[in-house]
């Protein structure tokens, strides 16, 4: 017979339902039923469990707890990329709704990469994921399919494969960013830019759709070599920029598909000598919390990651807990522009030549005042 191994002096030792049932002076199996909420336990008995919990300060299984109740309370979140500044604050949110409501999340950060999604995938599966919300803002179908035969509730962000456990964030893109686009007509600004992200991703298709349809609005047609595509990092916004520098004629104002693009346009202005906002004005999108930071701050297009991370939580939730509400199929999302410092006029104008607000009749206050 092995002995058991000598705890060491002063180590903690590693309590286990064996022992909550000897402090409580029950059985293994009513402490098993009492901490997966099996109503049929004695009440008192379940009082003296969650008493001798208490005070021996016990941590039970989570994943023992999930082979007797059927359930993991596990939700896969899958990210682009983890160095992005947007991701880390959805992950905050996400896992902020996680822990208000008793669940745990695993995240999976894809990096952009085929097999690494793949990867990723595998291990929520392993898991027993209850649902995932795939928050890459671009789908590799061929890689969920492992998902969607297993019945796996997900949520997306604006595109969806055809499936009846799946849901979709709607971002409204056009909301924010049509706002965007007025707000640098009302400072005068017609030579307008656009930096987008990856065109092969739709949800960078709907960005520079909304752009284009907003600058049509106002009678814009920008050159085409100031629609300039990026990657949606840092580098990328710092080799658009350098791209619309090369241009015979600059454009006076550039919108951003997203914050870091636009930090990286602000970088090589900055390189240029290029003033901001009085040589050219620079617009972003996310708002990102850097982006109060940088100099100078930045005029960006809210999407917030806490309506992100609630309406993908509460997607899964409602596809799990038919109690909870009626799964939906589309959750909206909308956008609204920050302004801060990064938008000005455009050079050789000035504050007295800016088109003034249009004065209401009757109440005399300014179009820009309700």
């Amino acid at each position: 017979m092995k002995k058991r191994p000598r705890q060491k002096k002063g180590e903690k030792k590693r309590l286990d339902i064996r022992d909550v049932a000897k402090h409580a002076r029950v059985s293994i199996a009513t402490v098993s039923r009492t901490i997966n909420s099996v109503p049929t336990v004695d009440k008192d008995l379940a009082n003296r469990v969650w008493k001798s919990i208490e005070e021996l300060n016990y941590f039970p299984n989570t994943q023992a707890r999930a082979l007797v109740s059927g359930r993991s309370r596990l939700f896969g979140l899958l990210i682009s990329e983890i160095t992005n500044p947007f991701f880390p604050e959805l992950i905050q949110g996400f896992e902020d709704f996680a822990i208000e409501n008793n669940y745990e999340i695993l995240i999976g950060s894809t990096n952009y990469d085929p097999q690494r999604m793949e990867i990723c995938i595998r291990r929520m599966i392993e898991r027993n994921v209850e649902g995932v919300a795939v928050m890459t803002f671009g789908i590799e179908e061929p890689l969920l399919d492992e998902l969607v035969s297993r019945n796996i509730p997900m949520v997306f962000v604006d595109a969806t494969p055809p499936n009846e456990n799946v849901s979709t964030l709607v971002v409204n893109y056009h909301e924010g960013i049509r706002q965007g686009v007025q707000h640098l007509a009302a400072l005068g600004h017609r030579k307008l830019s656009f930096i987008s992200g990856p065109m092969r991703q739709r949800t960078c298709q709907l960005r520079k759709g909304a752009f284009l349809r907003s600058a049509e609005e106002i009678g814009v047609h920008p050159a085409e070599e100031w629609l300039v595509e990026g990657d949606h990092t840092l580098e990328g916004g710092m080799r658009a920029m350098e791209r619309i520098l090369q241009c015979k004629e600059l454009p006076t104002a550039v919108m951003c598909s997203n914050d870091m693009t636009a930090i990286g346009a602000l970088r090589v202005l900055a390189k240029t000598g290029l003033r901001v906002p009085d040589d050219i004005s620079v617009i972003g999108f996310d708002d990102i919390h850097l982006a109060e930071f940088v100099y100078p701050p930045l005029t960006t297009v809210r999407m917030s990651r806490n309506d992100l991370a609630r309406a993908a939580f509460s997607a899964l939730r409602s596809h799990v807990e038919p109690t909870h509400a009626h799964a939906k199929k589309a959750w909206p999302i909308s956008t609204k522009l920050t302004v801060r410092q990064s938008t000005g006029y455009p050079p050789g104008m000035t504050v007295g030549k800016a088109k003034k607000p249009r004065k209401s009749v009757k109440t005399g206050k300014s179009s820009s005042d309700s």
